[in-house]
């Protein structure tokens, strides 16, 4: 699977790429770049890290999701997001006790009705709360 996500994104298959990958797969919830680092075991330079998270982000194979303390949180796109479009219009919920922060694909973003002259580009929801393993 990873290959294929690799090579339908006519990018080069390289380890650190395979292994950050294969992270985000086996990952049920979002991941700091810290959290990367630390769990592919291996000895990648956070520049190459950097560069491979944004490489996916441009493509459309992982989307940034916001935090109320501007650090950044990835998570797996998923089908319908292409280069340069994600498609990432769900909640996003963050655990109080275990801090985990998960996509809620299921549960969509409301459509928020703006005054006359507005026009939205994209419109992010975090929800606050206790996941159902905490609970």
């Amino acid at each position: 699977m990873v290959l294929d996500i690799l090579k339908r994104n006519n990018l080069s298959v390289t380890d650190g790429r395979k292994k950050i990958l294969e992270l985000f797969l086996k990952s049920d919830g979002a991941l700091e770049h810290a959290d990367i680092e630390k769990f592919t075991g291996e000895t990648f330079d956070r520049v190459t890290v950097y560069r491979t998270l944004q490489t996916f982000v441009d493509k459309g194979i992982i989307h940034h999701i916001p935090t109320t303390d501007n650090s950044i949180l990835y998570a797996l796109c998923k089908d319908n997001c292409e280069a340069g479009h994600h498609h990432d219009n769900h909640v996003h919920f963050v655990c109080e006790q275990c801090n985990k922060t998960i996509c809620l694909e299921d549960v969509i973003v409301p459509q928020v009705k703006l005054p006359k002259g507005f026009k939205p580009s994209h419109a992010e929801m975090v929800v606050n709360g206790i996941c159902a393993d905490c609970k």
